[in-house]
């Protein structure tokens, strides 16, 4: 008998540790996190960001996946919204398709800030990126200043209708506009390595000569790079954007020539400590910058 009373409450006292921890867990604060893809380093640096600082804040992160889908985008938001969040950090696919996700969330009484990409229209209580205008300057300067401002340049673009896309490349065509550079080329490449690698050799093949590329991401640049190595074209200079792992690395063996350096770790804490004065109702800015550097060797 006394065999059995000690069974009989030893499985209660687990019940009880158990519901006590579910408790806890539902009494946590959660932050959704829609991300435009995790097969990206920076995306996955911005995620790590988000969950390192909530962590330290005692929330809780909830995260999808869009896929680089708009679609699947959509998809999430409506998936979030009967997740039990508090407020939704979204990353866009492209800024005019996440007019239809932050809506969404409007009309369900969710809290919207966007990262990195903004989104093109709906209610967003606060937008939280990089400069990514004097980010393109960036990189239009660095280039003119070791070619002289003379010579063939190629740009690789991003997805098409995203801010970063529009950003970038507006502060990359306005910074060497006054110079001698020759734009002779403009593709998208979707910010995706394997693309960029494409693109470019497709771009190899239509020119004659080419002294730099300007890609609107790292991933892009390292396709470009290889596509460049391919066809034992090493001189020409790469600038890539975000300063992911591989792309810093790149820079210090001298296969890119430089990296505008996002810092999405740093993006994705600035989030967290956005939403964390949203939740406490302090009253935060509609664009919150976050510092950008240039990475060279």
């Amino acid at each position: 008998m006394k065999k059995f009373l000690y069974i009989i409450m030893s499985i209660i006292m687990s019940s009880s540790l158990l519901v006590g921890c579910q408790v806890k867990d539902d009494s946590r604060v959660k932050i959704g996190l829609i991300v435009s893809t995790l097969n990206n380093p920076f995306f996955v640096d911005l995620k790590t960001g988000v969950e390192k600082r909530a962590e330290e804040l005692g929330y809780d992160v909830v995260v999808l996946d869009s896929q680089n889908d708009p679609a699947k985008e959509v998809s999430n938001m409506e998936d979030i919204t009967v997740k039990n969040v508090d407020i939704v950090l979204l990353n866009p696919v492209d800024s005019d398709s996440a007019i239809a996700s932050v809506m969404i969330a409007n009309n369900s009484k969710l809290a919207v800030v966007t990262v990195d990409r903004a989104a093109n229209g709906g209610d967003v209580i606060s937008h939280i990126a990089s400069d990514n205008i004097a980010g393109g300057d960036m990189a239009a300067k660095f280039l003119m200043e070791k070619l002289g401002s003379k010579g063939n340049v190629v740009e690789l673009e991003g997805i098409a209708g995203s801010s970063a896309t529009r950003d970038r490349g507006k502060g990359f065509e306005d910074g060497i506009k006054e110079s001698g550079f020759k734009l002779v080329a403009k593709q998208s490449a979707d910010f995706d390595r394997t693309k960029g690698l494409s693109v470019m050799e497709n771009i190899i093949q239509s020119k004659d000569k080419i002294d730099a590329v300007f890609a609107q991401n790292d991933e892009m640049a390292l396709g470009a790079q290889k596509a460049l190595e391919g066809a034992n074209m090493k001189d020409v200079l790469v600038v890539g954007f975000d300063a992911t792992a591989d792309a810093v690395d790149a820079v210090k063996k001298g296969k890119l020539a430089a990296t505008v350096a996002q810092q999405p770790v740093l993006i994705g804490k600035t989030a967290v400590d956005a939403v964390n004065k949203i939740l406490k109702n302090e009253k935060i800015k509609e664009y919150i910058p976050v510092q950008l550097k240039l990475i060279t060797k």
